[in-house]
């Protein structure tokens, strides 16, 4: 019997992230006062602490970061299965998982491009993942 992956539980502060993925959108926020643009979602700039702070649609495109392959099952996953790092185009990273290709170092260059993928898990969760870019 095969078990769902873990979901993330969605908070007052994270909620515009996961309305925007079930709308196909990668939100993220970017400060008012010194123009940071961060990720994950928080009520404050890290940067200089304000609390002035709007949502900005991101691109979707980024580049593999950094990666590991686990060939360990898991939750919802089927080994090998990539737990990948993506440096977005507007500079916040996020872990993610890269897929439609093979779980390989061969395949997984990194500062490869990468373009998010929105994979549908529920009702209220829709989980950004990413696909390298085919050149």
């Amino acid at each position: 019997m095969e078990t769902s992956r873990p979901m993330p539980v969605p908070t007052p502060e994270t909620a515009h992230f996961w309305e925007g993925t079930r709308l196909g959108e990668l939100r993220l926020q970017v400060c008012d006062d010194c123009a940071h643009t961060y990720f994950p979602p928080r009520p404050f700039c890290p940067r200089c602490a304000s609390r002035s702070v709007s949502l900005k649609r991101a691109s979707g495109r980024g580049t593999l970061y950094s990666y590991a392959i686990s060939h360990l099952p898991a939750p919802g996953f089927t080994p090998p299965y990539s737990i990948a790092v993506v440096e977005l185009e507007e500079g916040p990273r996020l872990m993610t998982n890269i897929i439609g290709c093979p779980q390989e170092p061969e395949a997984l260059q990194l500062d490869a491009p990468v373009e998010v993928v929105f994979a549908k898990q529920n009702d209220d969760i829709t989980l950004p993942l990413f696909k390298l870019v085919e050149a």
